[in-house]
């Protein structure tokens, strides 16, 4: 594919108005939906075959969050796309002030390789509801799932529209030396910086969702026994390849050895019989080679075991970790659970306030002084009291980073906002014409000025 003259066709099919009527937008999303449902067996193939996703946790993860937002958009697009009035100041009377939203023009979507479907297609939703055009490019590290997006969207929709570009590093750099209207990546801290550095040259808008280390606190007031199966849930979902897993685990001294066998019997309900057949497998040799580094010689009080051939790593605990241990210096994307203990809260804090900004944080504690301590004095994208991940699994409120793990939000309207460029415009009468703004200024004009100005 000649990425320069994809790019030439969608920016005239753009320019040519098709994608803005409010009916091309609900009929697109519509098609999208239907292709979806349609080809609902070879998603879940396709993420079987690339993470060992099972059924169950492909469709709450992946496909059923982008039905669901497809849903949403639906239902809210028209009151989206009107124009917005708003109060005109007195010093411009006999005018209306209004807010029109208008489509950026030719997006580019960069998703990664963890949850392949959702982060791909649900950035879409809202590029095809805020009427532009776009470009999808999937992680080569989930071949299956990127063929089987490209064929989806490739039968669905032309390429002057939507198209998706399969490849790895050659075509990711292809497409950032490209003139975009936007970009919206997900993925790593590391490359966010490269895709920014590319829009600069541009000055091209983006979106990063990236990563980074999310603390889990767990204080003395918790109910252990439900926050040790809530934070076991997060850390064991997609084998711990999520960007808003837990973790590492602050853990109260008085609450330290409750709460790990209150993890051991969540891990023994979520797998009898330790049958580990149907949890996902590390994504590539690479990071299994990292993650395996990472439990040497520290103290397992909770699995441990690896296996190579099938890239499998047994939910791990690690005990008595210290702030400067190797696990605590990089986003550990994988089933291991790092524990440090702690006495009073302020402890928590001053570690999280003292290293880059996490992209979600969970506080399980019955206190609601120290909820409101916490919050007051933690910055982070997003996050959970009492529970972990599920605050990204809603259309009413945006995702997203902040400082080193991102920029921007989406997810419902937040979405559509994020494709969309808002412009503001006055309307203005032709009569009267008010003189005091004109040449040449007089006194009397200036004091006219002061009044309405002021």
């Amino acid at each position: 594919m000649d990425i320069t003259q994809l790019i030439d066709r969608q920016r005239k099919h753009y320019l040519s108005g098709v994608t803005r009527p409010l009916k091309a937008r609900k009929e697109a999303l519509l098609k999208l939906k239907t292709a979806i449902v349609t080809h609902q067996k070879l998603l879940l193939e396709a993420l079987e075959k690339d993470l060992n996703k099972p059924s169950s946790e492909a469709y709450m993860c992946e496909i059923g969050i982008v039905l669901d937002e497809i849903r949403f958009h639906l239902k809210h697009l028209r009151k989206w796309t009107k124009n917005k009035t708003v109060p005109t100041p007195l010093a411009q009377f006999c005018a209306k002030s209004f807010v029109s939203p208008e489509p950026y023009g030719v997006v580019l979507i960069m998703a990664p390789w963890n949850y392949p479907v959702q982060l791909c297609l649900s950035p879409l939703v809202g590029a095809i509801s805020a009427g532009n055009c776009a470009v999808l490019k999937p992680s080569a590290y989930a071949p299956a799932v990127s063929s089987a997006l490209a064929k989806i969207i490739g039968d669905s929709f032309p390429e002057d529209y939507i198209a998706v570009v399969e490849g790895g590093r050659a075509e990711n750099t292809a497409l950032l030396e490209q003139k975009f209207d936007y970009i919206f990546f997900t993925g790593s801290t590391a490359v966010g910086k490269t895709v920014m550095e590319a829009a600069a040259k541009n000055l091209t808008p983006v979106s990063l969702e990236l990563g980074g280390k999310s603390p889990v606190i767990v204080d003395e007031t918790a109910n252990v026994q439900i926050a040790a199966r809530r934070i076991a849930f997060g850390k064991v979902l997609n084998a711990g390849q999520t960007c808003v897993a837990p973790d590492y685990l602050f853990l109260h001294r008085s609450v330290k050895d409750q709460f790990i066998r209150a993890y051991q019997k969540a891990l023994d309900e979520f797998f009898p019989n330790k049958d580990f057949s149907d949890m996902p497998r590390i994504i590539n040799e690479k990071h299994f080679a990292r993650l395996t580094e990472l439990l040497t010689n520290q103290h397992i009080v909770i699995g441990g075991a690896t296996d190579e051939q099938h890239r499998f790593i047994e939910p791990t605990v690690i005990d008595g970790v210290r702030p400067d241990a190797p696990i605590m210096h990089q986003e550990i994307f994988g089933p291991i659970l790092p524990v440090m203990e702690f006495t009073h809260i302020e402890e928590c804090i001053r570690y999280i306030r003292g290293n880059p900004k996490p992209l979600a944080l969970y506080l399980f504690t019955g206190d609601k002084q120290t909820q409101r301590r916490v919050l007051d004095s933690c910055s982070f994208g997003g996050g959970c009291i009492n529970d972990t991940i599920i605050h990204l699994a809603t259309p009413y409120m945006g995702f997203g980073g902040v400082g080193a793990s991102g920029m921007g939000s989406y997810h419902g309207k937040y979405s559509f906002d994020t494709f969309t460029h808002y412009r503001s415009i006055v309307k203005k009468r032709y009569r009267p014409d008010i003189p005091m703004r004109y040449r040449p200024y007089t006194e009397k004009k200036e004091r006219l000025i002061r009044k309405f100005l002021k």
